[in-house]
């Protein structure tokens, strides 16, 4: 299992409107509610419970099935967690004095692929690749929200 990281900035040059953190927290807990306006690809996403600082839900990507389990550190980051496996994604927002920064982290097994084998590299590419047109899909959808008034 390996852990990767890629951050994304949140207002880069040209982007209106120009989001605040607390609009990109607020579409983070919205997309933890319901993702399917904001992950591409995904097809359910049932809430099923939910606790003081997080819920759970079911959802359905093209690589299957699952359950997850988030959890909300305000204002900053929400930690995804697949029921039945070791690993977690992160979406974290961040200060610099560049601006806004949205990252994931993720640290998840390959079932099957050895540990530094060319499988497991291909695999985390191909994963970092759909995680980062997950991230900007997320800020596009906010940006959306924010310019129609609903956020």
């Amino acid at each position: 299992m390996k852990t990767v990281s890629y951050a994304i900035e949140i207002n880069p040059e040209g982007a209106e409107p120009v989001l605040t953190a607390d609009q990109v927290w607020k579409g983070l807990e919205m997309k933890a509610n319901n993702a399917l306006p904001f992950v591409p690809g995904m097809s359910r996403c049932d809430v099923i419970s939910r606790s003081d600082n997080g819920l759970s839900r079911q959802i359905t990507l093209p690589t299957g099935d699952y359950e997850e389990r988030i959890t909300f550190f305000p204002p900053v980051q929400v930690q995804f967690e697949r029921v039945g496996s070791d690993g977690f994604i992160q979406n974290t927002i961040s200060e610099s004095d560049k601006g806004l920064w949205l990252t994931f982290t993720f640290s998840v097994p390959f079932a099957g692929a050895l540990e530094g084998s060319d499988e497991e590299l291909v695999l985390i590419n191909e994963m970092r690749s759909s995680y980062i047109a997950a991230v900007v899909s997320t800020l596009k959808k906010v940006r959306e929200l924010v310019r129609d008034g609903e956020l």
